[in-house]
């Protein structure tokens, strides 16, 4: 995808009025002459920067884990009142809204599949091997919250569209571009034909409507 034409499509955005709060950028792209329903895209791509406003990660750990998790996760639930949550599913189900992401400790898996499993898996956000999201007790968690903030899911499993966050407008406009290319090119290193299967894409702000790429 041509540099330029994202350059373009993002100055075509950027002439929408300005709104009380710093929008989000999102890519869609919609694919052709592929069967979504027999193979379904779901992979997650790290960004080159961050894509905005922090992503807040909540830590489903054991003593392991627990101080480093504290220093740099948004909330820490330890192994020994995961049945709190078992036994209030209306706590669980608040926890599960509250946070971007989740992540946990490897030995502790089977206790959060089994307490959390229904209500994260719902949502997208079960902890994630695929997206660094299940490390060992000796993990560097702080790693992996850093990586989180430059990760999105890329994702077509009903539909043959994608849409992805890939930015804000309190970003560099050259941040944004990069981001937007990294997403795709890793979409179409995936694709079956690459990009003849690509059919369309957009940008769109939160409230604009799409401009053509």
């Amino acid at each position: 995808m041509d540099k330029e034409k994202v350059k373009k499509a993002l100055e075509e955005l950027n002439k929408e009025k300005t709104r009380k709060f710093k929008q989000k950028f999102d890519l869609i792209i919609v694919l052709k002459h592929i069967d979504i329903k027999k193979e379904p895209i779901d992979f997650f791509s790290v960004l080159p920067h961050p894509k905005g406003k922090k992503a807040s990660v909540c830590a489903l750990v054991g003593p392991e884990l627990e101080d480093k998790a504290k220093t740099v996760c948004d909330e820490v639930v330890r192994d020994k009142i995961f049945n709190i949550y078992k036994d209030d599913p209306k706590k669980a189900k608040s926890l599960g809204k509250k946070y971007d992401y989740f992540i946990a400790q490897a030995n502790l898996m089977a206790q959060v599949a089994t307490v959390f499993g229904k209500i994260l898996g719902q949502k997208g956000k079960m902890p994630n091997p695929k997206a660094g999201c299940v490390l060992p007790p000796t993990g560097n968690i702080q790693a992996v919250v850093s990586n989180l903030q430059k990760t999105v899911r890329v994702s077509a499993k009903t539909m043959p569209v994608i849409q992805v966050i890939v930015g804000s407008e309190e970003m560099k406009e050259d941040d944004v571009i990069e981001n937007i290319l990294a997403v795709y090119n890793a979409l179409v290193k995936i694709l079956p034909n690459e990009e003849q299967n690509i059919k369309e894409v957009l940008l769109k702000k939160t409230m604009s409507k799409p401009v053509k790429v």
